[in-house]
């Protein structure tokens, strides 16, 4: 059945990142150099004075890595994710959290909302990457990427997975 109304506006809009950064923009002004190499589409949840780490996000819980529909990274070359080679293509990303360390989980199932139907023999690399704790205290969940990593930060923790290219 198609949609009859327009919807509101969701509590948690999807935003994207590309790599290189602001990808679109540059290449609107001619000042791209080749295509882009990644993007990561996510909704974007906010704090709202809420205690996120180990409680509305539980510790050891797949996570589907924002709101809504769980996160979808997508390849436009083959990358080396954390030391693990992903050939090219649209995955979903997923997360679980310890307060040590993330576990980022690579995986193939894509078109999921949340992780309620998570099927770990879909997964095709899971790479462990450090928590560290930062003085900000950013609260909508943010996902970017800098030269070589994928940074998402939330609260005041953020970690980066490794990307080359």
């Amino acid at each position: 059945m198609a949609q009859q109304k327009p919807t509101d506006l969701d509590k948690s809009p999807m935003d994207v990142s590309y790599f290189p950064a602001n990808y679109p923009i540059t290449k609107m002004r001619g000042q791209a150099n080749g295509d882009p190499l990644a993007r990561v589409i996510y909704s974007r949840p906010q704090k709202k004075g809420r205690e996120i780490f180990g409680e509305e996000v539980k510790y050891n819980d797949v996570w589907r890595l924002g709101a809504n529909e769980a996160t979808e990274l997508e390849l436009f070359k083959n990358a080396s994710i954390g030391g693990k080679k992903i050939p090219k293509g649209r995955y979903t990303l997923y997360c679980i959290p310890t307060e040590a360390k993330w576990t980022i989980v690579i995986n193939r199932d894509n078109y999921s909302w949340g992780s309620f139907t998570y099927k770990a023999d879909k997964d095709i690399a899971r790479v462990d990457v450090p928590v560290q704790k930062t003085a900000d205290n950013v609260e909508a969940l943010s996902m970017y990427f800098d030269a070589n990593s994928l940074i998402i930060q939330w609260e005041n923790l953020k970690v980066a997975v490794p990307f080359t290219f």
